[in-house]
């Protein structure tokens, strides 16, 4: 029996696709895309790679309509990486793709929650009612609110967290197979410690010991299954009502993923109140948030009125220091 016909831009895709595995980034929505536009292109009678017009490209693009130009520029992005990945492996002489981006329009910026909102947010939380297929609910969720913004996890990794993966010797949380495919060590300080701590001897005084690969957050106390992603920004959204928050003009309304931009930016904030220069940690902070690279951190760290003061004043020390040298 004859196995599928081939595209003629399979063994490209296959190539392309294991290159940027082996760089960490896991392309599953993309590697499904442009498994469309080979069998796209195959459907279209296209022989080989170096047959491809800006014809065939540009009526592929036209079949699967995005209205949002920050859509559209992701969709025609994710081609044009393929194709300007031939290039440089000489598989094309040239790009045949000739679209152009499309103009987007600025987003607001995010919600950052400064340390009192957070309170607050924490003992919203801690008052949550039990019901009988959650009990403890306000214990739980305060102590997953406390983890996403004290340690600016995302909330996958937080439902995913195992009993294994909270190594209280150590002080570090085991994050498993994250958003690029890859696990990473996040280190706790005290105060984080002993919350973990006190919500871990509690659990397992009520309910015995949790196994090892049971979900450190659950309310499934038999087979400890995570709760859901879903469920928990639901729960966020339910008390963000009670907590009376001043959204400035310009700004998105807080979601669940505001807790950790509002970690990226109050660390850059505490390190320039602390004299350490942050450029010199961007690379430790980018680690600890688990980036590919500093630049997607950098989509974290929204510009505020304290950041720009403490930059200010630092600019400031550093020019009146280097005044000092000149004069001797």
């Amino acid at each position: 029996m004859k196995g599928s016909p081939k595209g003629p831009l399979a063994d490209s895709i296959e190539r392309y696709l294991a290159h940027k595995h082996s760089l960490g980034k896991q392309l599953t929505k993309v590697g499904a895309m442009l498994q469309l536009l080979d069998s796209y292109l195959l459907g279209r009678g296209v022989p080989n790679e170096r047959q491809i017009t800006s014809a065939d490209l540009e009526a592929f693009i036209a079949s699967r309509p995005r209205p949002s130009p920050r859509s559209y520029n992701g969709f025609v992005g994710a081609i044009r990486g393929l194709l300007d990945w031939m290039v440089v492996h000489e598989i094309l002489t040239e790009s045949p793709l000739h679209c152009e981006s499309r103009r987007v329009t600025p987003l607001a910026k995010p919600f950052l929650f400064s340390p009192a909102d957070a309170r607050r947010l924490l003992e919203a939380a801690s008052e949550l009612p039990s019901n009988p297929r959650a009990q403890h609910r306000g214990e739980v969720y305060r102590i997953i609110f406390a983890v996403l913004y004290g340690l600016g996890l995302r909330v996958g990794e937080v439902s995913r967290l195992c009993r294994k993966d909270v190594d209280f010797d150590r002080q570090v949380l085991i994050i498993r197979q994250t958003k690029f495919g890859k696990d990473r060590l996040v280190p706790f300080g005290p105060k984080m410690g002993c919350a973990l701590k006190a919500y871990a001897e509690g659990e397992e005084s009520r309910f015995g010991l949790m196994p090892p690969d049971g979900a450190f957050f659950s309310f499934d106390r038999r087979k400890r299954r995570p709760i859901g992603t879903n469920t928990i920004s639901w729960t966020f959204h339910k008390l963000l009502p009670a907590l009376e928050l001043k959204v400035p003009t310009g700004v998105k309304p807080p979601h669940l993923h505001c807790l950790r931009h509002s970690f990226a930016v109050g660390t850059l904030l505490r390190w320039y109140r602390t004299g350490v220069d942050p450029m010199s940690r961007l690379f430790d902070l980018s680690t600890f948030m688990g980036h590919v690279s500093p630049s997607s951190t950098a989509v974290y760290l929204t510009i505020t009125t304290e950041l720009l003061e403490c930059a200010g004043m630092r600019f400031a020390a550093f020019a009146e220091s280097s005044r000092k040298e000149c004069r001797r």
